[in-house]
């Protein structure tokens, strides 16, 4: 095969990060040539992936919203469709549509020193046919979610249960909820989110978990930024709104930082107040670990209480022992009756969409490179990934670096540089994980991820207002950025 086209920039992926990568180089960075590969046949990656009933952002979309294009929706919590709809008229208003390639997977990409150029191998998911193109930049815009397999253990005793176990992520679309008893396992934001959704239909939905988390109510609409969209234009109302959430966001986690039993007896107060009188709150809803050592599980206008509250839905706390012909049996002897099984286990972390990277031949091994600013590897030349905050809107972050990565391109142009590396200073920096988060899915994954530095540039942050100071306004040049023009350039001169 010989690859027929040159970009000036390749982007992996059509979900929220792609998109917006998409539509921050149309509008920051013009003139460029690039395109946006996707394996699905869609856009919205996890918006179009997740069916499940009542899937939804837990964060607000002023904030997981892009700040260029208002959310101008009265629900500040939106579900699926709406979050899949706004993606659509963004892409649309910025020209990106027409340059996504769907049905496109990237199985390899390597990067040729001599040409300065990425050679990227994609499989055509209609036929299995392969092409090549080549890229002068890559930007992984593919999170880190496995899209074809997630978080599956495999319980005791399943094999003899006569019902159906559903997973989240591969939700069957003819599945009726109606007149059945339900068991749900798993205790973060999908199980949470799911309970209520089931239990509007259901005979009774249980939620079984090993381990509580953290559950805070959250209203659906946000009053402010309703009166704000009354009283401003559309792009000012949105600025304010999401200037506001992003304090609120910022308030919420430094007061679980600093002042962990504090907001844990908050917390436990508010869960008191949602829930029946007499409810076990501290066997169902005090986790072992301190708020934010996870995400906390937003709940949209209580719902999920709501649920408990009307007998639609209950709680079970221990550990399962196994599966049964007719439900589940936990170890202290509680029988759980179940038509159905939904195991909401977690999700599955994988890097760039599954490609493998190269540089001159040489596999990148991602758990050997270190982070540079939380969006390049150490000795990979002209690749950017996005990844976005676990402790606030996901997108807040890869706005900051989509931004940055325009400057990157913009200052290169001005400068007559062609390369870009990250390179590792030689000594004297100690290796960090990549993320001190306590989330199973990340804890399961840590081996496999790049690390980070015990300083700057070398770290993943998670603080947006340092953030904004880093990759809006610092400057883009750096000393452990190695600019060079192309190879054949250099020799000319």
């Amino acid at each position: 095969m010989t690859a027929t086209e040159t970009l000036d920039v390749l982007i992996i992926g059509a979900g929220l990060s792609g998109i917006g990568a998409a539509c921050w180089l149309t509008r920051e960075a013009p003139g460029r040539a690039w395109a946006v590969v996707e394996a699905r046949a869609d856009l919205g990656g996890t918006w179009d992936l997740f069916r499940y009933p009542g899937v939804r952002s837990d964060s607000d979309l002023y904030t997981f919203g892009y700040d260029f294009k208002p959310w101008t929706s009265g629900k500040a919590i939106a579900g699926a469709p709406e979050i899949l709809a706004y993606l659509r008229e963004a892409a649309g208003e910025n020209g990106v549509t027409p340059k996504i390639r769907f049905r496109r997977r990237v199985i390899a990409a390597d990067w040729s020193s001599a040409e300065a150029l990425w050679t990227v191998r994609l499989r055509h998911e209609e036929d299995g046919s392969e092409s090549l193109l080549r890229a002068r930049w890559i930007f992984g815009a593919t999170g880190y979610y496995d899209y074809a397999e997630g978080h599956r253990p495999h319980f005791p005793g399943e094999e003899t249960y006569q019902g159906p176990i559903l997973h989240p992520q591969f939700w069957p679309e003819d599945f009726d909820a109606t007149g059945k008893c339900i068991a749900v396992i798993g205790s973060g934001a999908t199980a949470v989110t799911l309970v209520p959704a089931l239990a509007e239909t259901a005979e009774h939905v249980t939620q079984v978990q090993r381990t509580p988390t953290y559950v805070l109510p959250v209203p659906s609409g946000d009053g402010l930024a309703t009166l704000a969209r009354r009283l401003l234009p559309a792009r000012r109302a949105h600025a304010f709104a999401r200037r506001k959430n992003i304090l609120q966001q910022r308030w919420v986690w430094l007061l679980c930082q600093r002042y962990p039993q504090t907001a844990r007896r908050i917390i436990r107060w508010v869960n008191r107040k949602a829930l029946p009188k007499g409810f076990d709150v501290d066997r169902h809803f005090n986790p072992p670990y301190g708020p934010w050592d996870q995400r906390l599980c937003a709940v949209p206008d209580g719902d999920f209480y709501a649920a408990i509250r009307e007998g639609r839905a209950s709680v079970v706390t221990g550990a399962l022992e196994r599966f049964t012909p007719t439900g589940l049996r936990m170890q202290d002897g509680t029988e759980i009756a179940a038509d159905a099984v939904v195991t909401a286990t977690g999700l599955k972390l994988q890097l760039f969409g599954g490609a493998t990277l190269s540089v001159d031949g040489a596999e990148v091994v991602p758990s050997e490179k270190l982070v540079f600013k939380g969006m390049m590897l150490s000795g990979v030349p002209n690749f950017c990934f996005a990844i976005g905050y676990t402790n606030a809107s996901w997108t807040l972050k890869i706005g900051l670096l989509c931004e940055h990565f325009c400057r990157l391109l913009n200052h290169m142009a001005a400068t007559g540089a062609e390369v870009c590396t990250p390179v590792r200073p030689e000594s004297g920096l100690s290796e960090r994980p990549l993320m001190d988060f306590q989330a199973g899915y990340v804890l399961r994954s840590l081996a496999m991820l790049p690390r980070q530095g015990d300083r700057d540039p070398w770290t993943m942050t998670f603080d947006y207002l340092a953030d904004v100071k880093t990759l809006r306004h610092g400057p883009v040049d750096d000393p452990a950025l190695r600019f060079s023009p192309a190879p054949a350039r250099e020799a000319a001169a």
